[in-house]
């Protein structure tokens, strides 16, 4: 048996794990990565890659907020394969009722210092020619970001080893007691092991998440058909939404010119297969919103999933009151946020590790209130 030592064992190579590993690496923590898939292959390759603020309580707001602070000040370092651009976030208006909710947005985001700015029924048109007439306005949220995850995942990856971690590609057969252990008998020793495993529950049973298919669709190159990411306020609510599957319109434009068009929710369903009829959903619901996407080509589409916690916030901390073991620590849980909150994410955990003081309040997202 081969045993060797670390500060810190980050279980999960995605997104969320990588930047976990960069952060603690650059905080002189000796840091190890166990991957047993390819890395950013599992949530973060089935995601769409906005960078964007939310509101929904107090502390998803403070989450996203400083997360997408980190993402801006990133942006020069990232390679150009991550495609990082700031295309803001149109928050589109179908009706009275929800150019309501963006009123209120647009004073919630103010309050917390977050630049936006309403648009009129014109004003959107000419932000977005293509969306149809008679919608009743925006939330045009200008410094909200795009990247391709795969891609950034890979590069905070590379950098924790350039800091001096190490990687190790195997699936950890246990991870308990301040020890990984994998499948050849190595031991990897640690006062502290991180599960970012996305939706795979195995190494700790009883973490309280709950798996949310998604589909995303691919359709073929059309440079300056769309300029920002754009999306439907009734999103929101599909998100809310906890029970029910649901789709809502959200297109994004790709540096190759290429759109990604999403977004649907589905409980229930572990299948990681496509299904057309959701698909079909999904373009219908697009479609409602910009029509002249009927003239372009879907090229092809994939499905994913998401985990999520019940309260809609991460659990990032240690595991107490989930798990009886001290050396277990969590940065799991992200729903739709992985890809925002990936940055804000590691930092609260470097912190708590090396115990120095957050930006923000990190109580919010301890697993300790799940136990309640």
């Amino acid at each position: 048996m081969t045993v060797e030592r670390f500060d810190v064992v980050i279980v999960g190579a995605g997104i969320v794990g990588s930047a976990c590993a960069r952060e603690c690496a650059a905080a002189g923590l000796r840091v190890a990565v166990v991957e047993g898939g390819v890395p950013a292959g599992g949530a973060t390759a089935a995601g769409m890659g906005h960078v964007v603020v939310m509101d929904d309580s107090p502390a998803q707001l403070a989450l996203t907020v400083y997360s997408r602070s980190l993402w801006t000040a990133e942006a020069e370092r990232l390679p150009a394969e991550a495609e990082y651009r700031s295309r803001g976030t149109l928050w589109v208006a179908a009706d009275d009722d929800e150019m309501g909710e963006a009123q209120a947005k647009y004073r919630t985001l103010g309050e917390a210092g977050v630049a936006s700015a309403l648009l009129s029924p014109a004003e959107l048109r000419d932000e977005e020619p293509n969306l149809r007439e008679g919608l009743a306005g925006g939330l045009l949220v200008a410094d909200d970001g795009v990247s391709y995850p795969p891609a950034s995942a890979r590069y905070f990856l590379a950098e924790s080893q350039r800091l001096g971690g190490k990687v190790f590609f195997s699936t950890a057969v246990s991870a308990r007691d301040g020890e990984v252990r994998l499948p050849d008998g190595t031991v990897l020793a640690a006062d502290c092991i991180v599960i970012a495993t996305g939706t795979d529950c195995a190494l700790l049973p009883a973490l309280p998440l709950k798996k949310r298919k998604g589909h995303l669709v691919i359709m073929e190159s059309a440079p300056g058909f769309v300029h920002h990411q754009v999306v439907e306020l009734g999103y929101i609510k599909g998100a809310n939404n906890m029970a029910q599957d649901s789709v809502a319109f959200n297109i994004q434009p790709r540096v190759s010119g290429k759109l990604w068009v999403g977004a649907s929710r589905q409980y229930g369903d572990e299948n990681p297969c496509v299904d057309e009829w959701m698909v079909k959903r999904v373009m219908d619901r697009a479609t409602s919103y910009m029509p002249a996407l009927r003239r372009l080509t879907v090229e092809r589409s994939w499905a994913g999933f998401r985990a999520a916690t019940e309260d809609k916030l991460p659990l990032i901390g240690p595991a107490k009151g989930l798990s009886d073991d001290p050396t277990l620590w969590l940065a799991v849980g992200f729903e739709g946020l992985g890809i925002t909150c990936s940055l804000g994410a590691a930092r609260l955990l470097a912190d708590s590790l090396m115990d120095r003081k957050s930006v923000i309040d990190p109580a919010p997202y301890l697993p300790i209130r799940m136990s309640a």
